[in-house]
């Protein structure tokens, strides 16, 4: 089984849950921690969600930002449980891939690869797609 653990500082994580479970209504188990809400620090947070899982079940982490405190609370996992894979920088088309590889069973190094490399050619700068679409116009 795979479990999917949204992280983020304030409630971004809890957004991003709901918004793939609007788009993607899985059997897959995933929780949300929304850092910094309460006195509860980020590591008790991370324990209570990540502890009952079978260590030979993978856990997918994904957090909002590298190196910022949630990210560095997770790091420590990737060490300690073998089927741990932490992602920083997290945005919905990186979550939805990979939560659909890990539903079909296809999780792997190369699938993984693929789907960071697809989720950044997602980040587009739409302005300078009407600029070029306005000189492409100006030549004609």
């Amino acid at each position: 089984m795979t479990k999917i653990i949204l992280a983020s500082h304030h409630t971004m994580a809890s957004g991003l849950k709901d918004t793939l479970n609007y788009i993607f209504p899985s059997d897959l188990e995933i929780a949300d921690i929304s850092a910094y809400l309460n006195n509860t620090p980020i590591e008790e947070e991370l324990a209570a969600v990540i502890d009952p899982v079978d260590p030979a079940d993978e856990i997918l982490i994904f957090t909002d930002m590298p190196g910022g405190s949630v990210c560095q609370a997770c790091a420590p996992y990737i060490l300690k449980r073998p089927n741990t894979h932490l992602f920083a920088g997290m945005n919905l088309p990186l979550v939805l891939t990979l939560a659909l590889q890990a539903q079909s069973g296809a999780l792997d190094e190369a699938g993984i690869e693929t789907a960071i490399a697809e989720a950044r050619s997602q980040i587009v700068y739409v302005n300078a797609s009407f600029s070029a679409s306005d000189d492409d116009e100006e030549d004609e």
